[in-house]
């Protein structure tokens, strides 16, 4: 028989899985500011494009704790 987990188990078990996008959008975003702090013309427009790509997953974060949050009421 398969085991069922509670409410909390789960809400723990997505914490770990979602911490992680956080730390990935954050680590794209600082490269991002990297770039563009180390200088450039081409420097700018890749570092631009870093921190927007970051904050693309961290929108993604944002959906996916709301949907989850949604389903569990």
């Amino acid at each position: 028989m398969k085991k069922r987990l509670s409410q909390s188990e789960e809400f723990e078990i997505m914490k770990l899985v979602l911490d992680k996008f956080l730390w990935l959008g954050f680590g794209i975003m600082a490269f991002g500011l990297y770039k563009i702090i180390s200088g450039g013309v081409d420097s700018l427009a890749n570092g631009v494009a870093f921190l927007f790509g970051g904050a693309a997953i961290l929108v993604l974060f944002l959906i996916i704790i709301i949907k989850e949050f949604e389903f569990i009421r």
